[in-house]
């Protein structure tokens, strides 16, 4: 720590005032905040591989000249050992998109924008990155071949598969993964690999742009593992329909630069995530069971179900590894989790991984779709509470009525007066405020139980009325949220109506 101290020294010409460590994941370096008297802050570095940083430092000025985001190496110690860096602040990505990970895969219209901008920035580093680019300089080797491919094998069949106890014919595996390996280094790829993008390897300035960090692992290869590696990371439980959105949003991107096959970028896709999901499974053998490291543990069911998943879509081409991780993914200890039973005040019980309802007067739940007895239509309101409850039209005797005055007003800011909850600046003072989402997940619950009940039984009419103080600004966004949400989910008739600012909608069912 003092050399780190005297190098901080040599390059300001002052002392540190402060010198905080900050926490990391999975790496063996250490990063320290070092801040001096004026207030100005400094990222000090201390590594154990000279080759590791020595990779790091020549790639970061490499991407700098090259008008990449990324941090400036500002001084590097005689030893190679240490480093200064600027500082990107405190902001993540994974920090930054925490709520949508935490919901299961909900992300709001903020997180998902800050997702494109990030894959959408992904082809800059890797295809102007590699412009020039002395590979010969990467860490642990300069491009990903048959050799970095087995290593990573070996590594999941030493560290993980091993680890759990399943019989495997060494040979029969070995020769599969003689044929992986054979694929993977078919791919076409001479752009940079960053082999490590994710979330908590990107930061955020202000303004959401992101800046990228951590690639000295970095090397030439095939651009479609660090879409694999950042879309099929463990934690973050990304739905389909956001994957293929975040996919398109990438291919648009790299045609920017390069002529792209979207039928062979796919199918090349495919075979990096399953070799990816195989690595990370490897590094999670070792850091959790044999280093005990918590969060490497933790992160082992959600990287399960993503090989679960792919197993399911023919993600595997080669037979005997397929039945090997077949037999992997259906172990006990592997098992999905039971969802854990919540009982709602009127008797409902809703779970965590369905939030469907049953009663308990009904006997045993079956959460079917829909079976025929409707069709169900619900009708959202927004409304203000100055003027009154909407009337029920049906005869049913209304429904649900929010009252979303409890959140965060955009109306009493000059700039929104004359704005509703359907415009864009309107809809981002709201989620970047995130009162009115954590009001809206309880909606969601509630709805979600109530639609498919009403669907169980049979039942044609459901309504939801939002109230607020003008019914201008919160009601007409929760309004409009909710009947997109419900549409979404259940595919019924949704019809909307934005009492106060005399907008009505309808959305037509679908499968």
């Amino acid at each position: 720590m003092n050399e780190l101290r005297q190098l901080y020294i040599k390059y300001t010409g002052q002392e540190p005032s402060s010198c905080e460590e900050i926490p990391g994941a999975g790496s063996n370096r250490k990063y320290y905040r070092m801040k001096g008297a004026d207030g100005s802050s400094l990222i000090g570095a201390v590594g154990t591989s000279r080759d590791e940083n020595h990779a790091f430092c020549y790639l970061a000025r490499h991407f700098g000249k090259a008008g990449l985001p990324v941090p400036r190496v500002l001084a590097e110690s005689l030893d190679g050992l240490r480093y200064l860096q600027t500082d990107l602040g405190n902001q993540s990505l994974f920090d930054a998109i925490k709520g949508g990970r935490e919901t299961g895969g909900r992300y709001n219209a903020r997180e998902r924008e800050l997702l494109r901008r990030t894959i959408a920035a992904l082809p800059a580093v890797q295809i102007t990155g590699a412009h020039g680019l002395d590979f010969s300089q990467c860490y642990p080797q300069e491009s990903m071949n048959d050799i970095n491919v087995f290593f990573d094998l070996n590594y999941f069949k030493y560290c993980f598969l091993k680890a759990t106890g399943i019989d495997f014919h060494e040979l029969k595996l070995e020769a599969a993964f003689r044929l992986m390996a054979r694929d993977m280094v078919a791919i076409p790829g001479d752009a940079f690999m960053y082999r490590d993008f994710q979330a908590r390897n990107v930061m955020l300035d202000g303004q959401g742009n992101p800046f990228f960090i951590d690639f000295q692992g970095g090397r030439r290869g095939p651009v479609q593992y660090d879409v694999a590696s950042f879309l099929w990371q463990a934690s973050a439980r990304y739905s389909n329909s956001l994957r293929e959105e975040l996919i398109q949003t990438y291919i648009s991107s790299l045609k920017q630069y390069i002529e792209v096959n979207e039928k062979q970028f796919r199918q090349d896709l495919k075979l990096c995530v399953l070799f990816r999901l195989l690595q990370v499974l490897g590094a999670y053998g070792f850091r959790g069971y044999f280093e005990r490291k918590k969060h490497f543990l933790e992160s082992i069911p959600a990287a399960i179900q993503n090989l679960r998943e792919l197993l399911s879509e023919n993600g595997c081409p080669y037979p005997y590894l397929r039945d090997i991780l077949t037999r992997l993914v259906e172990l006990p200890q592997f098992a999905p989790e039971p969802e854990k039973p919540v009982v709602r005040a009127d008797g409902y019980r809703i779970t965590e991984n369905n939030p469907y309802a049953a009663h308990p007067d009904d006997g045993p739940a079956t959460f079917s779709r829909y079976d025929g007895k409707g069709p169900l239509v619900v009708r959202v309101f927004s409304f203000s509470f100055h003027k009154g409850i909407p009337q029920d039209t049906s005869g049913n005797g209304g429904g649900y009525v929010f009252d979303c005055r409890s959140t965060h007003n955009p109306g009493r800011y000059e700039p929104y007066k004359k704005l509703t909850g359907l415009d864009e600046p309107v809809i981002r003072f709201l989620e970047d405020d995130g009162e009115i989402l954590t009001f809206l997940d309880s909606v969601y619950k509630l709805a979600d139980a109530h639609v498919q009940r009403y669907m169980q039984r049979g039942f044609t009419d459901l309504m939801f009325s939002f109230g607020c103080t003008g019914g201008q600004h919160r009601s007409v966004y929760s309004a409009q949220h909710l009947a997109e949400h419900i549409h979404r989910k259940f595919g019924i008739e949704v019809h909307i109506c934005h009492r106060e600012q005399g907008i009505e909608e309808t959305l037509k069912p679908h499968p």
